[in-house]
């Protein structure tokens, strides 16, 4: 019924919170310092939304700055994806709330949730409806208030998480151009090691799920960390080795942004250089599945990823998932 084509990045757009939480700031609300969380994690701050601030409010700040980087209206939207890890609600789908918030009101929407590596799964089920030619322009958001999400009282995960959103917008390209290969996979056995236990069919909301504090982020982070270290490997041998590359074809490496340590043993596993790394961890903290999207718009317009630079992206969350993605920029 269709045919595949070649698929781009027209444009891309992010949104954070103005309101920052330093680590000297969470010295004064839990058991910890500055120096313990950049030793362990990279991070320096992290933003959190507002008051009455929501998932779909950022995701809709960043759309509309991915669409104005693409130079492209709400109305030429197809179809418009978000993976978020904290929707603004079970349903109705955030990207429905976002759809009507800027606009697009042709356009179809659906939500994906795969935690951290949300916008990578995104990107590759957005690319297949354009590969296909079912649709033209289909807009991948990735968005996160985890804040909400998070046990203030629990120093190993609240310093962890902050608060954002990012945008891509994809396309038809020419020959040469844009994605070359994808890479997905989970491991289900690890679901239970990073968790939200209630609020869902499993476990509803009662006044025992509050009282335990079930509607927190739960994780058991060495084990997360040893998965972690071993999948970005993985994920990024296994793209490359799809399209026929090898790391010293890099020219910029894109990793979620969720402990610097982890990012530090890909680039020594593959020889890259702190240049071709983009490493914004220390001001946004892990913002799950709009990390890659922010990173990647900060190494835009830093000037870090040139046209005709191989860009490699990866992530890995909960599920346990990961992914990876080669683009031709």
């Amino acid at each position: 019924m269709y045919s595949t084509r070649p698929v781009k990045i027209a444009g891309m757009g992010y949104y954070v919170p103005p309101n920052v939480l330093t680590n000297f700031d969470l010295e004064k609300m839990v058991d910890t310092s500055d120096a313990w969380i950049q030793e362990r994690t990279g991070i320096r701050e992290r933003r959190l939304a507002g008051r009455g601030v929501t998932t779909s409010d950022l995701a809709k700040e960043a759309a509309l700055a991915c669409l104005k980087d693409a130079d492209v209206s709400a109305d030429q939207v197809d179809l418009i994806i978000v993976a978020s890890a904290s929707p603004d609600h079970l349903f109705p789908a955030t990207a429905c709330i976002v759809q009507h918030a800027i606009g697009a009101r042709g356009a179809a929407a659906f939500d994906m949730e795969i935690g951290c590596t949300g916008f990578i799964y995104a990107l590759a089920t957005g690319a297949q409806f354009v590969a296909s030619g079912m649709y033209k322009k289909v807009l991948v958001v990735g968005a996160e208030c985890l804040s909400r999400l998070v046990d203030w009282s629990d120093r190993t995960t609240c310093c962890l998480f902050g608060d954002g959103a990012g945008a891509a917008l994809l396309v038809e390209g020419e020959a040469g151009e844009g994605f070359l290969a994808f890479h997905l996979g989970a491991d289900g056995s690890g679901g239970d090691l990073l968790s939200l236990p209630a609020g869902g069919a499993k476990m509803p909301a009662s006044r025992e799920t509050v009282d335990k504090g079930l509607h927190y982020i739960h994780m058991e982070g060495k084990a997360v960390f040893k998965f972690a270290v071993k999948i970005v490997d993985l994920a990024v041998t296994k793209v490359l080795e799809k399209c026929g590359r090898t790391p010293q074809d890099i020219g910029v490496l894109i990793p979620h942004q969720a402990n610097l340590r982890i990012i530090e043993s890909a680039c020594a596993r593959f020889g890259i250089s702190k240049d071709r790394v983009m490493v914004n961890i220390d001001k946004y903290g892990n913002t799950s599945s709009a990390s890659v999207p922010i990173a990647m718009c900060e190494a835009i317009s830093e000037g870090r990823i040139k046209k005709g630079d191989l860009v490699v992206l990866v992530a890995f969350g909960a599920g346990l998932s990961y992914g990876s993605a080669a683009i031709i920029w």
